[in-house]
């Protein structure tokens, strides 16, 4: 019997165990938390969202960070298959806006369960408050572990599955990189991957709490467009976050990454309309408050709090009769309601990324057994590798791919 040691007890681990149990190997987890699982207990603000229902090649399409290394892991344990997991040990799923697919209960700590379960009802052990400390290696195999405490745990295969080093208080720290370093592997430079953004703009405090839908949002250092998103944001006390500014926001820490400091978010606050239509609809506006103030003629058009800050930025009086409002003047309107522009300062810290970009190169890693190629019998999978993606289920995806098919892999050798 093949005797596993897996070192972390999240997504990947669990699905480790999981698949190695169910080719009758001994698995055992090392948990360095209380309970395992805890970060995905936060996901989808606490309902977990398990995965996304689209095509895998939409799936590796939305995991830019290196997403075609889980080609082979995502078609031997799909998102269909996980679904088919949960569903078949009775916790029902939910599909939802842009293809997420959560539990029915909306409870994430019932997916956590479940696959607690799963594991258990296999044959797999547990034990948690165990941080690894070191990798044993003898003849260039793996032999076992050794944990904080001075245990020793001897093991034919070792899975290292500690996540990222975003949200250490999840447990997610960083050690799984600091245990492959001291193995030979490459780390790929860590970043910030779905994490607010920062501003110093004047406009911030007061737009603090506001939320944008159907906004267009772009990253621009200067005439460049770095990336754009559709959907919705939300202005906070030091800069933006919401689904659009996530997505966005590998793209700037990219950018700060390789020096380029010089960049705006730019705001298309009406996408659906193009210029021309953008004037038409404000003239249409004018011309129900042609005896008004400028700034109480835009009510229709904009949020409260808005109004002063692209009016503002316009060089627009607010007190101005809108009788009086020249076409020149609703023309550098119409541009900063297409193109509101704030200056990014940064990204917020690594610690509270939702997803680590970075990690250990997939080039050491054989992409079809998730097996180290420079030591043998040590596999890695989940977040812990140079792999990330965007918000809606795919990044959890990747974990529960890598570890299924890690966990496959170390016990069929």
């Amino acid at each position: 019997m093949t005797n596993i040691i897996v070192v972390g007890g999240g997504a990947a681990g669990l699905l480790a165990g999981i698949a190695a149990t169910e080719l009758g190997a001994q698995v055992m987890i090392l948990e360095k938390m209380r309970t395992p699982g805890r970060k995905m207990l936060i996901t989808g603000k606490g309902r977990c969202n398990i995965t996304n229902n689209c095509e895998i090649a939409e799936i590796i399409r939305n995991l830019p960070g290196n997403g075609r290394f889980l080609n082979s892991a995502l078609h031997r344990f799909s998102n269909d298959d996980m679904i088919y997991l949960l569903e078949s040990h009775g916790l029902q799923t939910k599909v939802e806006r842009g293809g997420r697919v959560f539990p029915v209960t909306d409870k994430a700590k019932d997916v956590v369960d479940t696959l607690l379960n799963i594991y258990r009802e296999k044959g797999g052990k547990l034990l948690v408050d165990q941080t690894v400390s070191k990798i044993l290696i003898e003849d260039g195999c793996v032999a076992g572990v050794v944990t904080n405490d001075g245990n020793k745990y001897t093991a034919d295969a070792v899975i290292i599955t500690t996540g990222g080093a975003s949200y250490p208080g999840t447990g997610s720290d960083g050690n799984g990189f600091t245990l492959a370093k001291a193995c030979g592997h490459t780390i790929i430079t860590l970043k910030p991957s779905l994490v607010p953004l920062e501003s110093d703009s004047e406009y911030i405090k007061s737009l603090q709490g506001l939320s944008l839908r159907n906004v267009k949002a772009s990253i621009c250092c200067g005439e460049k467009v770095l990336a754009s998103e559709f959907g919705e944001m939300l202005f906070t006390h030091f800069g933006f976050s919401g689904p659009i500014i996530l997505s966005l926001s590998k793209a700037v820490a990219e950018a700060f990454a390789a020096g380029n400091k010089d960049l705006d978010l730019i705001i298309d606050l009406k996408p659906a309309l193009d210029v021309q239509k953008l004037d038409l609809r404000i003239q249409r506006d004018f011309a129900n408050y042609l005896r008004k103030q400028l700034v109480n003629g835009m009510k229709d058009l904009l949020p409260g709090r808005l109004i002063p800050v692209v009016l503002d930025a316009a060089f627009l009086n607010p007190d101005k009769p809108i009788n009086q409002i020249s076409k020149e003047e609703r023309s550098r309107l119409v541009y900063n309601l297409k193109n509101l522009s704030f200056p990014i300062t940064g990204t917020r810290p690594l610690a509270e990324a939702i997803v680590t970009a970075g990690g250990v190169s997939t080039k050491e890693i054989n992409p079809k057994t998730f097996e180290s190629k420079i030591v043998k019998k040590l596999y890695f999978a989940g977040e812990v590798i140079d792999v990330d993606g965007y918000t809606g289920g795919y990044n959890l995806q990747a974990a529960f791919s890598s570890g299924y098919a890690a966990g496959y892999a170390a016990a069929q050798d």
